[in-house]
């Protein structure tokens, strides 16, 4: 199953981050047959195994458990809470969820045929008032494209 780092598509809520100034964004993308509702797709990606390790870490380390019945209460659009994420915005096809740091967001959107997944980081002031990420953020860039791409390829496969 191929994975494709793309744009964000004009419009969507990912788009929105895009345009702003020192802000990371990515988007991933890859292709199914046939389509696939929001709410299947979020459950596919947060019930996945790897996904599941992710939450187990959530759970430990930041003191934000979940279950499957949340999971399934944020894909009906019941919740609007998830382990350490807010939604911050949902459309028909697409939802972005922001940490509650505020300074990183997780993006899903579904498309005929195809998945999208991104993240936003956002900037702080850095010395002398420079917006930056930081050193800590691009020295995990390469890893976060590896886990982003599995996740998306876990999602779909599950969906499969």
């Amino acid at each position: 199953m191929s994975v494709q780092e793309t744009s964000p598509p004009a419009g969507s809520l990912l788009a929105e981050y895009a345009t702003r100034d020192a802000y990371y964004t990515d988007c991933f993308e890859t292709h199914l047959e046939g389509d696939v509702p929001l709410s299947a797709f979020i459950t596919a990606f947060y019930t996945q195994p790897l996904f599941r390790a992710e939450r187990l870490v959530l759970r430990v380390a930041a003191r934000a458990p979940s279950t499957d019945a949340d999971v399934a209460a944020l894909a009906a659009g019941e919740a609007t809470r998830f382990a350490v994420w807010q939604v911050e915005g949902r459309k028909d096809d697409e939802i972005l969820l922001k940490d509650r740091s505020g300074r990183t967001c997780s993006w899903l959107q579904v498309a005929p045929g195809t998945l999208r997944f991104g993240s936003v980081v956002v900037p702080v002031a850095g010395r002398g008032g420079t917006l930056t990420l930081g050193p800590v953020f691009h020295s995990l860039l390469g890893a976060h494209k590896v886990y982003s791409r599995a996740l998306l390829s876990g999602a779909a496969r599950k969906l499969r």
